[in-house]
């Protein structure tokens, strides 16, 4: 008589990546995602309050239309650090070793900007903030994709984006807040140190966030990626080789930082791909965006008999209102991201956005202004910062976590972020000198141009990730998943 020798419990395990792709979100994916978006929300605050302060720090200061632009682009300035020479850190350190160090520069800054003596001082605070701002984001893209299961990846990164309109609200609502409670030019001072209580909070709730067992694999720690794989899936998990697997050499020195596999024949698509769009969307996003209230001032909410303190209450109310559509986006691209994929609302985004800046720049041209159309200048914010956030606003987050291998993850996605950035800085910093030298019209337009080129490159580069595990996004399926742009 034979006996069957039983199954050892390894023949039973699943390995690490296709067990965390398959799996149900738990209550401990819903924890771990929220402490990983926070630190988005900060962004989406530090945003919007410098668009409100914004006149009442040149009032106070007396600055020029140049310094004013130098100003609202620093944060944004010091992001592009952050994000595209800090990133890789996430990959040579780990992803919740950064969770510890971004939020407490983003504290020190805060109180400093908040003390700032003159508008110089006050640029080099807020570019050392935008360090740490910058550097949150492919942290916290690069963890929720490697915890997220396939099914469920994209509108839980995009969820996690969508904080950033959670922040901007707090900053709308600071802002009036503030204003009203005591209308004085100095305000600026306790809008822009507000952010520290929000960020020493988000602090707190962060003490015990746990590496990623995908990044914990592949660095030669085992026992603990099966671990903290073992309590996202709920049952026992088994590291394989496909889990320790590298599909980029580890880059040394100097070039740990410059990233130059980004660029290899390998990846250069993928990085064209996101960074590119990125970039055009955050000139449109910041440019319109911070200026909002100014824009608003001008075009149609601002009283010859009125006081400059009253033009910013209005405006900064307009703005609060408009900033709903904002919510309103993210919210449609949370129900349709997994449904219709990244590429469509991304496609989607950037054509509706670039009409809705045609139809702005047109109310301006009408019998009577902008502000005898007000109606048209509401419309045109309206469907801008809905399809904004509908498209690309969220998909140019959630697609660089995706289409890079996990050793390079938190590297692709922070040059992604730090062109995006770069391009905020430009639209941050040029829409003021642009808006004064050629006027709301040509500046709008050009902007919609912007937008236009972005549907452009979408449109040739593009990688749907949709229904795809990680895995299956960086390793040797990974070419079949776009058309080529150029012949083999």
């Amino acid at each position: 008589m034979t006996t069957k020798t039983p199954l050892r419990s390894a023949d039973r395990l699943r390995p690490l990546g296709e067990a965390l792709d398959d799996a149900a979100i738990s209550r401990l994916h819903i924890r771990f995602w929220l402490l990983a978006g926070l630190g988005i929300l900060l962004d989406g605050f530090d945003f919007f309050i410098i668009g409100v302060a914004n006149p009442l720090i040149a009032k106070d200061f007396t600055v020029t239309a140049v310094q004013k632009g130098m100003l609202s682009a620093a944060a944004v300035v010091g992001s592009v650090f952050g994000a595209a020479l800090l990133g890789p850190l996430g990959d040579r350190i780990g992803r919740s070793r950064i969770f510890r160090i971004d939020l407490w520069l983003f504290v020190v800054f805060s109180i400093l900007c908040a003390v700032a003596w003159d508008v110089w001082s006050l640029m080099i605070f807020r570019c050392a903030l935008g360090i740490a701002v910058g550097l949150d984001y492919p942290i916290a893209a690069s963890y929720l994709a490697e915890i997220l299961p396939s099914k469920a990846r994209g509108r839980w990164l995009v969820g996690a984006f969508s904080l950033q309109a959670v922040g901007i609200v707090l900053g709308a609502a600071t802002g009036v807040v503030v204003l009203q409670a005591r209308p004085q030019v100095s305000s600026w001072r306790i809008m822009l140190g507000f952010g520290m209580i929000p960020a020493l909070f988000i602090i707190w709730l962060r003490r015990r966030v746990p590496e990623s067992p995908r990044w914990l694999a592949q660095n030669g720690r085992e026992n603990q990626a099966r671990e903290v794989g073992r309590a996202l899936v709920g049952t026992p998990v088994q590291v394989t080789a496909a889990d320790r697997e590298r599909h980029a050499p580890p880059a040394e020195g100097v070039r740990a930082f410059l990233q130059p596999q980004l660029f290899s024949r390998q990846w250069r698509r993928r990085t064209v791909f996101t960074a590119a769009p990125w970039f055009l969307m955050d000139i449109a996003t910041y440019g319109v965006g911070i200026f909002t209230p100014t824009l608003l001032a001008s075009f149609a909410l601002s009283h010859a008999d009125a006081t400059f303190i009253a033009d910013d209450i209005a405006s900064t109310k307009g703005t609060a209102v408009l900033d709903v559509f904002l919510v309103v986006g993210f919210v449609v691209a949370v129900l349709l991201i997994d449904r219709v994929g990244r590429i469509p609302l991304q496609l989607t985004g950037f054509a509706v956005m670039a009409i809705a800046l045609c139809v702005l720049a047109s109310s301006t041209q009408l019998s009577g202004g902008a502000k005898a159309h007000l109606s048209l200048v509401m419309l045109g914010f309206a469907l801008f910062n809905t399809f904004m956030n509908l498209g690309p606003n969220a998909t140019t987050f959630a697609l660089p976590a995706e289409v890079f291998p996990s050793e390079m993850r938190a590297a692709g996605h922070g040059f992604a972020a730090g062109c995006g950035k770069l391009g905020a800085a430009l639209g941050t910093f040029l829409f003021p000198v642009l808006l004064a030298g050629i006027g709301e019209a040509a500046l709008l337009y050009a902007v919609a141009a912007a937008c236009a080129l972005g549907f452009l490159i979408t449109l040739v580069f593009r990688v749907e990730t949709r229904g795809h595990s990680l895995d299956q996004l960086s390793g040797a399926q990974a070419g079949t998943l776009a058309p080529r742009v150029t012949p083999p």
